[in-house]
């Protein structure tokens, strides 16, 4: 054995090679002759092609009275166009292999198309007949909104839902389109038909203000030829990007209780108003916040899951509800979470400990470089698919944001320091302006809650 061994040819172990830096994907910018604005993103081996088409039909710009109907258009965009029935539609996004979908929000209407590179011209052409010539049948009209109408009940019945809807409804004006639900109300949704679903489409749907995002393995497509024979067919008028009001909040320190009489457990957000991505605050207040709700291990949950029990979990985050380079941009700053009703009172005392603690003592390094790694070091994982890739050039398109915002995030996340990020959080939660909305049983939570002294308390009914 041993002379055998001997006469053994071992080859040496490969070495490691150098790590290759990695950074978000840069765009090619473009545009068709129609004026439609094209971002486009060779990512080889990701046979999946994602395309983003945004349009801008902001929520504020629905007609009073038809909250609801920017829902309405998006989701009829896959009903049926000038050349295929809804059913028809539907049909060929399958042979195609394809997906989409649509949805509306503050700053527009997105819709989102999912296809193998080598059905890339099909589903392309189905998404430029549904944007060039949407049939917005009144049938199919009259079955979305009976579907968006049955939907409100169950989205009344969620806790998590029903202290969103109040929260925006606290903090905003009632004049302000922030402040009511996202997809209209049974009132506003009723009102809704065809005539209204097609005149906010002829008024705010052109190609001169929407733009695509075409992101996935282009080896071998001529996307020029493609886009210009599919998304370049579209024609509309010219058209300018719609301003964007300014946003304003009360986030005085106040507590309103949804009342659930019998509830065994109280649904927690907690909430404020603050700026946006283009702030230069923005990396700081990412890092500090994740450090205070962002993950497991965060300093929110070690207190309320870990030490005391209350929660299967508590969240801090930062969603960005508008943005503008102008200023008139702004994100929702916000704790959630859920206890059962007779902790509820000590779970807010404990919570406002620690915002207090973190005023005090700050963050600690540790729990900076664990934010570090876990934002930044995962980000190429994040990243694998062609939609992950869209869907954040889609978002910096509609938050007006330069298109190596994503990479250049990372870089800052990587260099704030722990004073900076507990300086974010801290302004981010300060603790006498913090608007706490409670879904639960009124009768056991408010007296408790009362006690602890931050803010007035209200009771609204659950509806």
């Amino acid at each position: 054995m041993t002379e055998q061994l001997a006469t053994m040819d071992f080859h040496p172990q490969p070495q490691a090679g150098e790590a290759k830096p990695w950074a978000f994907p840069a765009p090619e910018r473009g545009a068709l002759d129609n004026g439609l604005t094209v971002l486009r993103c060779h990512r080889p081996g990701q046979q999946v092609v994602a395309v983003e088409v945004l349009l801008d039909a902001p929520l504020d710009a629905e007609p009073t009275g038809l909250d609801g109907v920017a829902t309405i258009m998006a989701r009829a965009f896959s009903e049926g166009t000038d050349k295929h029935s809804a059913e028809e539609f539907a049909a060929e996004l399958e042979r195609a292999g394809a997906t989409l979908d649509a949805h509306a929000d503050h700053p527009g209407v997105r819709i989102s198309l999912e296809v193998p590179a080598s059905r890339l011209a099909k589903g392309l052409g189905l998404v430029a007949d549904a944007l060039r010539a949407p049939a917005f049948a009144e049938s199919e009209i009259e079955r979305l909104v009976r579907n968006r109408l049955d939907e409100i009940p169950h989205e009344l019945a969620s806790p998590a839902r029903r202290a969103a809807k109040e929260l925006s409804k606290e903090l905003f004006p009632a004049t302000s389109r922030m402040s009511r639900p996202r997809q209209g109300t049974e009132e506003t949704v009723e009102k809704i038909d065809a005539a209204a679903v097609r005149a906010f489409y002829d008024r705010h749907v052109r190609p001169a203000t929407a733009t695509a995002v075409v992101v996935g393995d282009l080896t071998g497509i001529d996307l020029d030829a493609l886009l210009g024979e599919t998304l370049g067919a579209w024609a509309g008028t010219p058209g300018e990007p719609r301003p964007v009001p300014a946003v304003t909040a009360d986030d005085t320190g106040r507590v309103v209780i949804v009342d659930r009489p019998g509830a065994v457990q109280t649904q927690l957000l907690i909430g404020r108003v603050g700026s946006d991505r283009h702030d230069r605050v923005w990396p700081a207040q990412v890092l500090g916040t994740y450090c205070l709700g962002g993950t497991l291990t965060s300093r929110l949950d070690r207190v309320l899951r870990e030490e005391k029990g209350y929660t299967y979990g508590v969240r801090a985050f930062g969603q960005v509800l508008r943005s503008g380079p102008d200023g008139n941009g702004a994100s929702m700053l916000a704790i959630s979470g859920s206890v059962d009703t007779p902790n509820t009172g000590p779970a807010l005392d404990d919570l406002w400990k620690v915002l207090r603690t973190l005023a005090a003592e700050g963050l600690t390094d540790a729990e900076r470089d664990v934010a570090v790694q876990n934002l930044v070091g995962v980000a190429p994982l994040k990243y694998e698919t062609a939609a992950a890739v869209a869907g954040t050039l889609a978002d910096q398109v509609e938050q007006h944001l330069p298109d190596d915002f994503q990479a250049t995030l990372y870089r800052q996340l990587a260099a704030t320091g722990t004073v900076e990020a507990t300086a974010a959080a801290v302004n981010a939660f300060p603790v006498d302006r913090l608007v706490t909305v409670l879904v639960g049983d009124a009768s056991e939570i408010k007296a408790p809650v009362e006690a602890l002294g931050i803010g007035e308390v209200t009771v609204v009914a659950a509806e």
